[in-house]
């Protein structure tokens, strides 16, 4: 192919995974989870928009996404407080959300060619050497959206959110890449592509760095702010955090690019730790050059790979509705002082467990 025809098939491939997947699973979200709290604290929770009446079992799903999306829509677009600064109000909320959609274009969601082999990826984007080192720099990008849009705001409870998120975020990133260094350390690549292959049918990340796999988890969930580390928009004290000042789209765009991030986590904690596509007891077929065999088998890798991902974007939802918010200095004192070490720890230990076994 050209290098026309290479971006092309990319932005394709770019629109049918984030589109097609990614911001349907997102958007849903926004839904499942407040049934989910309802259901955990024995109430109904959002039941009462309906689209064809309630002979359809979907109907109030259906009705409660689309009266939520028209609620946003509708809002007032409100402008920050005097001395805030209305161009970076208005861009902060992009900052967040392209970053989050950015993260896809290493993740794959089926089998690809074997390492060293040449061969084209249908099911990832770009299949660069440094996947998971540009997916971290992305990541990293998103806490400007946050810091930018509070300061922007001009609000004390904004001002104090952003601080948050950006102390919050750099701690436990430092965390989630050293918990992911143990898996490069025993595959030998950075490539998603290349350590799902490594782990085989059997021979998952989980089975060999379990406690990698627990540091990586709670890391993650501390990363997208979620609950009990939502202390950048904790609402008993800072009424929304860092997006206070924002309304309509601008919000949601905010509230969006947090469930984008709980499932790219997701998708990268399956691809490290649980197999990726690889489904137990069944060989993925591939020809002579090392290249897939696309048929019925790759439905079910990419069926397994995407109900791996919903497993985990479950657990996170329960975490968030079974433990009650930690206060700032334990969130602080949890990463620096427990996670920083166990990870520290972890890594000195898969270091030595394979130069004995070498």
């Amino acid at each position: 192919m050209s290098f026309g025809e290479l971006v092309l098939w990319g932005l394709v491939k770019f629109v049918a995974i984030v589109f097609g997947w990614v911001m349907l699973v997102a958007t849903v979200l926004t839904y499942l989870e407040r049934k989910q709290s309802a259901y955990m604290q024995n109430r109904v929770g959002p039941n009462r928009a309906w689209v064809m009446g309630k002979k359809f079992p979907l109907s109030a799903t259906l009705g409660q996404i689309l009266a939520d999306a028209v609620k946003v829509l509708v809002k007032e677009d409100t402008e920050p407080p005097r001395g805030g600064n209305p161009i970076l109000h208005q861009i902060s909320p992009a900052l967040a959300l392209v970053p989050a959609l950015l993260m896809w274009i290493v993740i794959p969601f089926g089998p690809g060619p074997m390492p060293g082999a040449a061969g084209e990826n249908w099911f990832l984007i770009a299949d660069v050497n440094v996947g998971l080192l540009f997916m971290f720099a992305v990541m990293s990008i998103s806490v400007y959206g946050a810091t930018i849009g509070a300061w922007a705001s001009n609000s004390g409870f904004s001002i104090l959110g952003g601080l948050r998120v950006a102390a919050q975020m750099i701690s436990y990133e430092v965390t989630l890449g050293l918990n992911l260094v143990g898996i490069f350390m025993i595959f030998g690549s950075m490539r998603l592509n290349d350590i799902i292959w490594g782990q085989g049918e059997l021979a998952w990340g989980i089975v060999l760095q379990p406690l990698g796999f627990i540091l990586f988890m709670v890391a993650s969930i501390a990363e997208t702010k979620r609950a009990p580390f939502d202390m950048p928009e904790a609402e008993s004290e800072l009424v929304a955090g860092y997006f206070t000042e924002f309304s309509s789209m601008r919000f949601a765009v905010f509230s969006l690019s947090e469930f984008i991030a709980v499932v790219a986590v997701a998708a990268v904690g399956v691809c490290a730790f649980l197999g990726g596509w690889q489904i137990p007891w069944v060989a993925t077929p591939v020809d002579a050059a090392g290249v897939p065999i696309y048929g019925w088998i790759t439905v079910a890798q990419v069926a397994i790979f995407l109900a791996k991902m919903v497993f985990v974007i479950w657990l996170q939802m329960q975490l968030r509705w079974t433990l009650p918010r930690f206060r700032y200095d334990q969130v602080m004192k949890l990463g620096w002082v427990y996670l920083l070490p166990l990870s520290l720890l972890n890594l000195v230990g898969t270091a030595i467990v394979m130069y004995l076994v070498r």
